[in-house]
């Protein structure tokens, strides 16, 4: 019987169902209302309907049988069989009900998580397990759904039961029915305890179920699946995977042992109490003091009274049960969002693209202000970031048009000042301005949309390529997107895939080379046609010739729009308009190409070590690079890390 306890028995003291929890599954129930009423209305004919056989039966042993009464018995058998009729109609109107209201509540749950999630901050997801949190948009929310359905149908079918089944007992004999009431203190004590006991194992069962559903999602996707092989850990990852398993298939044990342990416990209740009142109610019949009918009715109508009682003390386990996923559930639709519109938020509006950096100070969230513990895997420790600033007091004004590159040394900040411009973070002291308003005063779609970014590993839907191109505009016309193909330097390869634009990309884009995935990514962005564009890592993995094809699309993605860009070739940064020098999230230094090398500081430095240890060996000059003449210092490798 150990097995079946909870592993952490206090994990079930001081269990109890909280008056605001339930207010509040109400209140999200409450567009439902007419149809709850509806539902309830067709469980109270159920269980009105139910006592009609019964009742009947013993009118046919005492009234009709002794009489020999063929039209009595006629009519009793047609309302037999009417009810039964009934009871079937009824029973589908119950589940239409049931099944509007159920799928109703799955729906409003999912899209309230689905909105509430999309809009948390990055720093979320960079912490939250993918598995974890799909869990709770799926096995959360059906056993969220249950209680507003199976169980309150249950409760109300098995009250009204009850109570029907009494009257009619106590007008039949009330000896017997009281008889019949001895036990129910049995059946009503124990309730509380066993409802935690069975709280804590679904809400351990969840637990270990979020584990092994996260363990899938990260290891059949591509990038996941082709780390495994590569490293050869296809029997360790089966081993993980059989260990978590194995836990979700104890827990399952544990509580169907449980609940089966108890509701045995409780038929053989039932069957003691039947058992009393027809050896009693025997010798009542025996006597002379009750007719036989009555007493088979009364053997009929005492299961009525044991049954609901039984689905009473469950329901307590079940609302209990079901709390445990409403709970899951709110735990996340009641996660702070830090980045939100402003009341006020006002639209940006033809944006021109001049960004300006006033005096910023930026640290990254801490775990505590970003995570939810239960989303974590429970083995981890996840440590916070030291809490010195990422950015120190970044003071520099970008004017609509202007080439600024991003320089530094690994970790001094270079990714994080891109990504304060579109608002992925908020600052802690400061301001970030786009064309004057700070970024926290307007809305984030409309800042969004003056905003381009081109990364290092674009993502790709597993859509068709014109469903990649269109995410960026929903409207565009077929011509729209070729001419942004067309710039961006892959309309050539898509025109020659046997399904053009129609062709699916596959998992994150995995039937396209890192090339054609980059000019993809670079199409979508010129489809966006956005002021403002972010380059983050955009050529560093690229083969010559991929580079070359990058770099011609790139040359006319930052036509005419205020560019940010790190780690991009240097033919790129030394014809930048201006070079921010970063070191330790501190700019050092500022200014153009030559100006830095004059100076002779980090900027110098960094270029020079570069140009001696990682520069071809041939004599200073010329040299072609893409079809163009190109010096020493165009061709050297970048003077920035690929990470910032």
């Amino acid at each position: 019987m150990m097995m079946l306890w909870p592993r952490d028995p206090d994990s079930v003291k001081g269990v109890k169902i909280e008056r605001a929890a339930a207010a509040r599954v109400w209140r999200f129930a409450s567009p439902y209302r007419a149809k709850v009423a509806g539902f309830l209305l067709t469980v109270i004919a159920q269980a009105l309907l139910g006592l009609v056989p019964a009742i009947l039966f013993g009118r046919i042993i005492d009234d009709v049988i002794p009489n020999e009464d063929r039209r009595l018995l006629f009519v009793f058998s047609v309302f037999i069989v009417g009810s039964a009729i009934l009871s079937a109609i009824v029973s589908l109107a119950e589940r239409y009900w049931s099944s509007v209201i159920g799928e109703g509540v799955i729906y409003d749950l999912r899209s309230a998580l689905f909105d509430h999630v999309q809009r948390l901050p990055i720093a979320f997801f960079t912490r939250t397990q993918t598995g974890t949190l799909t869990n709770r948009l799926n096995n959360d929310v059906i056993g969220a759904q249950r209680a507003l359905t199976a169980t309150l149908g249950t409760v109300v079918s098995n009250i009204i039961t009850l109570v029907t089944t009494l009257i009619a007992m106590f007008v039949l004999e009330w000896r017997l029915t009281l008889l019949a009431l001895i036990l129910t203190p049995v059946f009503v004590l124990p309730y509380k305890r066993i409802g935690a006991i069975q709280q804590a194992i679904t809400r351990e069962g969840m637990d270990h179920n979020a584990q092994m559903n996260s363990t899938m999602t990260e290891r059949f996707n591509v990038s996941g699946a082709l780390l495994v092989k590569l490293f050869g850990r296809q029997n360790d990852e089966a081993a993980e995977f059989s260990d978590r398993a194995a836990k979700v298939r104890d827990i399952g044990i544990r509580s169907a042992m449980f609940t089966r342990g108890f509701m045995v416990m409780i038929s053989l209740l039932g069957a003691i109490g039947t058992a009393l009142v027809y050896g009693l109610g025997g010798l009542f019949a025996i006597q002379g003091s009750i007719q036989a009918g009555q007493l088979a009715a009364m053997g009929l109508l005492v299961g009525r009274i044991y049954n609901p009682l039984t689905g009473l003390t469950n329901a307590r386990i079940d609302v209990l049960t079901a709390l445990v996923s409403f709970d899951r559930v709110f735990e996340v639709l009641d996660s702070p969002s830090p980045i939100t519109d402003a009341p006020d938020a006002a639209v940006l509006e033809r944006p021109a693209g001049r960004i300006e950096f006033d005096h910023v100070t930026f640290r990254y969230p801490l775990s505590t202000e970003t995570i939810i513990p239960s989303l974590e895997t429970p083995s981890s420790s996840i440590s916070d970031e030291n809490e010195a600033p990422i950015i120190k007091d970044l003071t520099v004004t970008i004017e609509p048009g202007e080439l600024v590159a991003l320089v530094g040394p690994s970790g001094a900040g270079k990714t994080t000042i891109t990504n304060l411009v579109p608002r992925l973070y908020d600052v802690i002291e400061g301001a970030v301005r786009v064309d004057g308003h700070d970024v926290r005063e307007v809305t984030q779609e409309s800042l969004r949309q003056a905003i381009g970014v081109v990364v290092q590993d674009p993502h790709l839907f597993h859509e068709s390529i014109a469903g990649n191109l269109r995410y960026a505009k929903p409207d565009a016309t077929h011509e729209q997107m070729e001419a942004a193909c067309r710039a961006a330097q892959i309309h050539d390869t898509i025109a020659k895939l046997p399904g053009g634009y129609d062709t699916v990309v596959g998992e994150r884009g995995y039937r396209f080379s890192g090339g054609e995935k980059q000019r993809l990514s670079i199409a979508r962005m010129l489809l966006k046609d956005p002021a403002i564009v972010i380059l983050d890592e955009a050529t560093s993995h690229l083969d010559s010739e991929n580079e070359s094809l990058v770099q011609a699309a790139l040359a006319e993605a930052l036509e005419g729009r205020t560019a940010l860009v790190i780690a991009h070739r240097l033919s790129t940064i030394t014809n930048a308009d201006k070079i921010l020098v970063l070191e330790d999230g501190t700019l050092v230094e500022v200014g153009t190409h030559n100006d830095l090398l004059n100076a002779e500081g980090l900027y110098s430095e960094l270029y020079h070590l570069l140009v001696r240890d990682d520069a071809p060996r041939e004599p200073a000059g010329e040299h072609v690079v893409n079809g163009a003449a190109a010096t020493d210092a165009e061709v050297a490798p970048s003077v920035v890390s690929p990470h910032g």
